[in-house]
């Protein structure tokens, strides 16, 4: 025991703890209130005298016309939102990987990973100005076409789209570095190796550069199946409306309106319950592909 307190380590496992009492406290002190998901939960009445109602918080939920649609919102938005967020980021990475202006290529990356750090507050309200269909920029240009104004947060027919096509344009810039940095870890001379060889730079960019980024693209494909039931709450809060409940409704906006708005915290806590059990499940399969198709370890 005393060898181990001499350890060298031990400072920065002591800076660990506060974030670990941090998890302990937002992340695991919370769970006790999985209880509400079997319960008829009265706040006046809290944990221990709510009148016990076993799984019919769930049967409810099952019961409810909304239910599958609500669902398959939540799995297409979020598959699409992967697919991508995934595809993207590598185009533009292989792009980048051909600007030889060091300077013109930092200053592309700084813009597009900009928006990365922006919350879906203030981007919500700049898709809102340029998407309103009266004087929106983009219903400006579609009507200088000859096109007809275009209510794209308020119509079924746009509004899965503008989530997708928003959330790539939030992300990919930050998502891009990754694949920058797996770039970087290709050794040269494979690439003087296939010059030699008469190859072009899209033999190149297909031969070496794609089989070189393939560990890390299989990683991150992966563990982005943990984010299948993930559709972005921040993101539809702040741009959805009653008129794309029919597209844009997920889960977590149906818990909020359940539970905070309607006050039924039993069912909306059975709900998040089931969306919790079902991630976790993706998540340990993501994380056992990583594994065995990438190597990838926790510890």
């Amino acid at each position: 025991m005393i060898k181990k307190l001499k350890s060298p380590y031990w400072p920065l496992h002591l800076m660990l703890l506060p974030g670990l009492l941090l998890v302990v406290i937002y992340s695991y002190g919370p769970l006790f209130g999985i209880i509400m998901a079997f319960q008829k939960f009265k706040p006046a009445k809290g944990f221990f005298d709510s009148p016990w109602a076993g799984f019919d918080n769930f049967q409810y939920v099952l019961d409810m016309p909304d239910s599958a649609r609500i669902l398959w919102n939540t799995v297409i938005i979020a598959l699409f939102k992967i697919v991508a967020g995934f595809i993207v980021p590598i185009i533009v990475a292989l792009l980048l990987n051909e600007v030889r202006k060091d300077v013109f290529k930092r200053g592309i990356q700084t813009m597009i990973y900009l928006p990365h750090f922006l919350s879906w507050i203030i981007l919500g309200g700049i898709l809102i100005d340029i998407l309103s269909p009266s004087s929106g920029i983009v219903n400006q240009l579609l009507a200088w076409v000859g096109i007809e104004p275009i209510y794209f947060l308020g119509d079924n027919r746009w509004f899965r789209q503008v989530l997708v096509m928003s959330d790539v344009w939030k992300e990919f810039g930050f998502n891009t570095i990754v694949y920058l940095a797996a770039l970087t870890s290709i050794n040269p001379s494979l690439y003087e190796a296939a010059i030699v060889d008469g190859a072009g730079r899209w033999k190149q960019t297909w031969y070496v550069t794609l089989p070189g980024m393939m560990p890390i693209i299989v990683l991150t494909l992966t563990l982005s199946l943990g984010n299948v039931l993930n559709a972005g709450f921040d993101q539809v809060f702040n741009l959805y409306s009653p008129q794309v409940y029919e597209t844009g409704d997920i889960i977590d906006t149906f818990v909020y309106r359940i539970g905070l708005i309607d006050a039924q915290y039993g069912v909306a806590t059975a709900v998040g319950l089931f969306k919790s059990v079902v991630s976790f499940a993706f998540i340990s399969i993501s994380y056992y592909l990583a594994y065995r198709l990438a190597n990838y370890r926790i510890f």
